[in-house]
This record gives C-alpha cells, structure tokens and sequence, in this order.
C-alpha cells in the first residue's frame, strides 16, 4: 500500500486521520457518551465452544497497537472522524484483500450529537475514493443490519447497490446477526463518490 498509506483525508470540516495513542482520551469520550447509541451494533465475540466466556476487551493502547500492525501489512486502514477539530467517530477499512479480489469492506460510527448532518457520508466517499483511486481497490462492501436505519442511510444516501441479506453473518450484542450486503465496484463511479455526493 506504499503511498496509501498512512493519510490524511479532507473535505471542509470533516476529516478522516490515522488513529494514534494520543487520541484515547477523546475516544474513550466519544465512545463513553455514545454507549447506549452504539452498543446494539458493536461486534462481539461469540462464546468459546467449550462455554468458557470471552477473555477481557482488548485496552484502547492494545486496540491500536493491533489496528497499526494491520495497517502496516496492507490489511486495514483505520481512521478517526474528526469534525471541527473534535474527534467524533471512527471509520475502518478493513478486509482489504490484493491478488485477483482488491476489495476491502468499511465499518463505521459516529457521535450521535453530530448524526444526520452529513459527516458520515462525506467520510465514506473520502473513503471510497481513496480505496479506488489511490490503492487501486476494486470492489467495496458495507454490511449492515437491517434494524440499523441511520447506518443504512449512509449507503443510501451514497446510492450503494443493494446486494440481498447475509444471514447469521457476524456476531453482533451477544448473536449472530443478519447483514443487509451494500456494495459499489471502481466502475459504478468514475467520476469518484465524493464528487457525486457533493453535487446531490
């Protein structure tokens, strides 16, 4: 991913950064005042099959020591959203996969105080476009549940194509949950996203 790779993406006030240690603080803040906006939709980890329960969650130092190294093996981009300056979300692209795939999937939240304000679409276009302008991605996937109105908007709102269900897809709040598949491939948008957002 030389060249993609760490980066820095911008469009007015909404930015989207590599995650760092310094930024604990304001995301543990975020993530503190948001907990019960979130936490239907934040990824668990599924019981061990001989029952024993899951060990700790990782501290954010040991979250962000492992997003880096999947970073720097080509495998994961992981921003902050900021917004004026103030941390307000996280966007991953995650997944990524080279050979004859280049696709890669984006996960995403945002702080629900600045919610519907176009934040989030802004920093998926961002995304996208450098996924398939810089790195040469082909395809992206964003896997929503279907109760999750104000995720699934985002895709809308962006005119992601609707690819059908994924039942029992990933392990979400305790179960495995089914997944709404968005997908856009390099062709679709030319012109890129951002661009296509902007003049909606």
């Amino acid at each position: 991913m030389s060249g993609g790779w760490p980066v820095e993406l911008r469009e007015g006030d909404v930015v989207l950064r590599p995650i760092r240690l310094r930024d604990q603080r304001a995301w543990q803040e975020a993530s503190r005042r948001n907990r019960d906006w979130l936490r239907r939709w934040e990824a668990t980890v599924p019981p061990a099959p001989t029952g024993r329960t899951a060990g700790p969650r990782p501290t954010y130092r040991q979250m962000v020591r492992y997003l880096r190294s999947e970073a720097a093996a080509g495998r994961m981009l992981p921003f902050v959203l900021t917004y004026q300056g103030r941390l307000v979300g996280q966007l991953t692209v995650g997944g990524i996969t080279w050979g004859s795939m280049c696709s890669a999937n984006i996960g995403y939240w945002i702080d629900e105080a600045v919610a519907g304000r176009g934040i989030m679409p802004t920093a998926v276009a961002m995304a996208v476009d450098h996924c398939f302008q810089a790195l040469g991605l082909h395809r992206i996937e964003v896997c929503i549940r279907p109760e999750n109105r104000p995720s699934r908007r985002v895709v809308e709102k962006l005119d992601f194509r609707s690819e059908g269900m994924r039942p029992r897809y990933l392990h979400i709040d305790g179960d495995w949950r089914d997944h709404l598949v968005y997908a856009l491939t390099a062709e679709e948008i030319p012109e890129g996203l951002l661009r296509r957002w902007r003049l909606r």
